[in-house]
């Protein structure tokens, strides 16, 4: 929860991943057992956008399903409901089928296609392939170090990381005044333990809008870029 008793935008991603990955468990084909096969998904791409946060002990509903796929990638849709059957959000990310020890995409078996099937239902229809260029200065910024925490099965910078570490350096008053309506964001390039990562938030031409930057310290690698819209809290 944050300090205004709401689940936080990272807590949704966590649930919106914990679905995908009991969809894994469905078919037989949990995250364990993909891993011992050297086998994992990594998330390309994605795009969320929360009309109304959940507060502490509501009761919500995730429904999720594949709406298309590619030899190695797979589009996940996600609509989140709350008690009444109320649409309070809606999620999409392109996520590719990945060999851990090779540090590549591997084509999707047919096993896994056959048994999640897909529908062409979309939840929101947004471009999530579209590239976000990064920014190269900003006057908000903040500098994580890549503990062990960080890093997940699939040995480098779990995604959620990385919208943790966005929203850390959005200024004070926009975390006080706004709640985060939608994120757009896209994974460039692997984080690992022990690297710096430099957070770099800017103001878009639009009210309420920003656009993101995390680079690794020293190279200056662009990891992930994405933008970000906030939306005035009902007071």
């Amino acid at each position: 929860m944050n300090k205004f008793g709401e689940a936080s935008s990272t807590t949704i991603l966590t649930l919106l991943e914990e679905t995908a990955a009991d969809h894994c468990y469905s078919i037989n084909n949990s995250l364990y057992d993909l891993g011992k096969q050297n086998i994992g998904w990594v998330l390309l791409s994605g795009f969320m956008e929360v009309d109304r946060y959940p507060r502490y002990k509501d009761k919500i509903v995730i429904r999720t399903w594949l709406s298309g796929y590619s030899a190695i990638k797979g589009m996940r849709e996600n609509i989140i409901y709350n008690e009444q059957g109320t649409i309070i959000g809606r999620a999409k990310g392109l996520w590719a089928f990945f060999d851990i020890n090779r540090r590549r995409p591997v084509q999707i078996s047919d096993a896994i296609k056959e048994r999640w099937s897909y529908s062409d239902e979309e939840c929101i229809n947004h471009d999530i392939t579209k590239k976000i260029e990064a920014i190269d200065s900003s006057n908000h910024i903040k500098e994580f170090k890549v503990n062990r925490y960080d890093v997940d099965t699939n040995q480098h910078v779990n995604n959620i990381r990385y919208l943790q570490w966005l929203v850390e350096s959005i200024p004070e008053d926009i975390i006080d005044n706004f709640y985060l309506h939608s994120i757009d964001g896209r994974f460039i390039a692997e984080a690992q333990f022990g690297d710096t990562l430099i957070s770099f938030t800017e103001r878009d031409s639009n009210a309420g809008s920003f656009v993101h930057s995390i680079k690794t310290q020293g190279n200056n690698k662009v990891c992930a870029t994405a933008k970000t819209i906030w939306k005035p809290r009902v007071k």
